[in-house]
């Protein structure tokens, strides 16, 4: 199918992918510019990625600093690329969509309690960039929020 598709990857394509992806790659700066690239854990809900994160940790300071990161999906191949802010939220539907996917208690209070994940995010894309790299010329698309 997709060695078959003609014209830029369509929004429907690129929503299913960021649902059903497991892990999502988040780029952060550092207060000195320096860029920061981890793996977290989320779910796309309501046109936002939700995720947690430590806020002791780089990913977590650097957000607290600095909201403007990038996140992508981990296919070289078959790529969506999301550019936008993230921000500490708390959302019950976030929380339960986190706990349904990942099959783990998933609230407030379960977040604080793991040093590791700390506290749930809101990332709202404003810019996303899609691609398959066996059409890559004609199937590049960018979305704008």
């Amino acid at each position: 199918m997709d060695s078959e598709m003609v014209g830029p990857v369509a929004w429907e394509r690129v929503d299913r992918q960021l649902r059903a992806a497991r892990n999502y790659w988040l780029s952060t700066a550092r207060a000195d510019g320096r860029p920061h690239a981890r793996p977290v854990w989320g779910v796309w809900l309501a046109g936002a990625l939700w995720f947690g994160t430590g806020l002791e940790s780089v990913k977590g300071r650097n957000l607290l600093c600095d909201p403007r990161c990038t996140m992508h999906l981990e296919s070289g191949d078959d790529v969506v690329i999301l550019e936008g802010t993230a921000e500490r939220a708390e959302d019950d539907d976030a929380y339960a969509a986190y706990s349904r996917k990942y099959d783990m208690p998933a609230d407030a209070a379960s977040f604080a309690a793991l040093p590791q994940v700390g506290a749930l995010f809101r990332f709202a894309p404003t810019t996303a960039h899609a691609w398959l790299e066996t059409a890559f010329v004609d199937s590049q698309a960018t979305f704008r929020f």
